[in-house]
């Protein structure tokens, strides 16, 4: 009986295994005859005439140009296929204006795609892309790359300015304008933020060449102690020379902003914080408070470091319900009258915290 049982279970798995094996064929059969359809189907395809875009070259240099000036080039391209190529569409970029005569090309007829863009008043780089659709099939979509270099005619130095508050005038150097075609110009125009830095000038004097003298007004300078200087001038290659200018302020303060995460009210958190003199001069702390009373404040301890000292300092979220957030901004008090500001962020903790056991 056990044998029979045995003969017969052998029976079955080969009819399975044969029918699998039969199915399998059949799919590989289907999927080869699929296959062959779509391949003949490209075929086909393929051996219609169709249109073909080749520009003569995909990247377009305009070379050195001149600032504040419209420049021009034409791009160059032929329908080398068999078919009617049409350009649906010449995607712009930013600053290129395009213009085309017209979209539809016959095979053989060669074309121009006409570009114009303005350059700047400054010395920079340009890099552009065109794109250009058709109904091409192997290139649908063409990406033409355009590039210039501005250049001026019109040179200074220094191109920025390092200032300190320990020295006479805050250490500011002269500056030199040159005119690079010896073509003669005139200062027009000498400004920066709240008139910090100045410099006397005759606008109708003419040369290719100017000397300048600024003065620094420490007193006037931003609040960041950071901005630039505008020269305007008369040459028409280079009408502005730009000086980005910083002053190194007497501290440093780190970090200048401190983010309490997973805050819990009344509950203090201690953090460090460095205070430097940059010009390596002895100074004492006064105090630390809290400009709108929101973070409580004390200082545990205070370390003398190189140039400065470390403190620290508790600092104590509010006691606020139904808030996500708090802000507020500390004070360091240099004996002496300056403050040294820190902002200070925190968030409340989504935890609840566990009620005490009695």
């Amino acid at each position: 009986m056990k044998r029979k049982c045995l003969v017969f279970a052998v029976l079955l798995f080969i009819c399975v295994l044969f029918l699998q094996t039969g199915c399998q064929e059949q799919t590989k059969s289907t999927n080869e005859a699929l296959k062959a359809q779509k391949k003949s189907e490209f075929a086909a395809e393929s051996d219609k005439p169709s249109p073909r875009i080749t520009f003569e070259n995909v990247v377009y240099d305009f070379g050195e140009v001149g600032p504040n000036r419209k420049n021009t080039g034409q791009i160059k391209f032929t329908n080398t296929g068999e078919a009617l190529l049409k350009i649906t569409k010449v995607a712009r970029c930013c600053g290129i204006v395009t213009n085309l005569d017209k979209m539809e090309y016959a095979p053989g007829e060669s074309g121009t795609l006409k570009v114009a863009w303005n350059s700047g008043p400054r010395q920079s780089t340009m890099r552009r892309k065109l794109t250009i659709h058709s109904n091409d099939p192997i290139t649908p979509q063409t990406i033409l790359n355009l590039k210039a270099k501005v250049v001026l005619q019109v040179d200074w130095k220094p191109k920025s300015l390092r200032l300190f508050l320990d020295e006479e005038n805050a250490g500011c150097p002269k500056i030199t304008i040159n005119s690079l075609d010896n073509q003669p110009f005139s200062i027009l125009q000498f400004k920066s933020p709240a008139d910090c830095v100045t410099a006397d000038y005759d606008s109708s004097v003419e040369a290719t060449k100017f000397i300048l003298e600024p003065r620094v007004n420490i007193e006037a300078m931003p609040k960041n102690f950071k901005g630039c200087i505008d020269i305007n001038l008369t040459h028409p290659e280079g009408k502005n020379a730009t000086i980005l200018f910083s002053v190194l302020p007497k501290y440093t303060v780190r970090p200048s902003m401190i983010i309490l995460w997973d805050a819990e009210p009344e509950k203090p958190i201690v953090r460090k914080v460095d205070l430097l003199n940059n010009y390596r001069k002895d100074f004492e702390i006064e105090s630390v408070s809290s400009k709108g009373n929101i973070i409580g404040i004390k200082v545990l301890e205070q370390r003398k470091i190189t140039n400065g000292y470390q403190l620290d300092v508790e600092l104590t979220p509010p006691a606020v319900e139904n808030k996500t957030n708090f802000k507020d901004e500390l004070f360091v008090n240099i004996k002496g009258g300056e403050k040294l500001a820190i902002r200070c962020n925190g968030r409340y903790s989504k935890r609840k915290p566990k009620p005490e056991i009695q």
